[in-house]
């Protein structure tokens, strides 16, 4: 298709018409903002604040796309949270295969360390894939699985969870017990309302759920984030 430029009285009769509105999503995806209009979304792989360093393939957006299903489940977390005065924060949900792609051509560089001191500081590179934190295919391009922390609702900061988001290392580990008991209860916190809610989580990172039942639980996905 050819762009052609347009007059201001054209411009505005397309934003009426919604042609500069979101993409249309594939059949049983949403956008979860049109579900949860008051979530909390930072999407770490649409900013150089991540283990890469960079913005990552396929984020062209900060907007968090999830299944119809778990959005709808993870309305119920929210508005749960939100009766002890904490909201959620959401840090990736469907992540496009590309993205993934894009994750294996960086742990393949090993000298390209530049966030490794915040994120992977005792653990070499050249282990991620064996150790299990890079690989091939991920949950989240299923579209049903979500990166996330409970944020406190007077204060708008983050539950202490005793380790960074995105922490490769025994710190993250759900159970692990080298930290204080309030970052054991905040952990917790998270942990019990959305198991009620049908999220299993994944025992080595704190933060990741994925939706019991998924709809799509072979298909990986490649639609972009925008």
């Amino acid at each position: 298709m050819k762009y052609k430029i347009l007059g201001p009285l054209i411009i505005v009769s397309l934003l009426c018409f919604g042609f500069y509105q979101k993409q249309e999503l594939p059949e049983g995806f949403v956008y979860v903002n049109s579900i949860i209009p008051d979530l909390n979304v930072e999407l770490k792989y649409y900013t150089t604040n991540n283990f890469v360093g960079d913005t990552i393939d396929g984020y062209n957006s900060n907007k968090l796309i999830l299944t119809k299903a778990a959005a709808e489940k993870l309305k119920l977390v929210q508005d749960e949270l939100q009766e002890q005065n904490l909201c959620l924060l959401v840090h990736d949900g469907y992540r496009p295969q590309r993205a993934v792609n894009h994750f294996v051509r960086w742990a393949r560089v090993l000298n390209d360390t530049v966030n490794k001191s915040v994120f992977y500081p005792n653990v070499q590179k050249r282990n991620l894939f064996k150790a299990g934190y890079i690989a091939s295919k991920s949950g989240h391009s299923r579209g049903s699985t979500i990166d996330l922390t409970v944020i406190d609702g007077n204060t708008g900061k983050p539950l202490d969870m005793g380790s960074p988001f995105d922490f490769f290392g025994e710190q993250s580990w759900v159970d692990y017990d080298g930290i204080s008991e309030v970052q054991k209860k905040n952990r917790q916190i998270l942990q019990r309302v959305m198991l009620k809610h049908n999220f299993r989580n994944y025992p080595k990172e704190w933060w990741h759920f994925t939706l019991r039942w998924e709809p799509f639980p072979k298909t990986y996905f490649d639609f972009e984030v925008e």
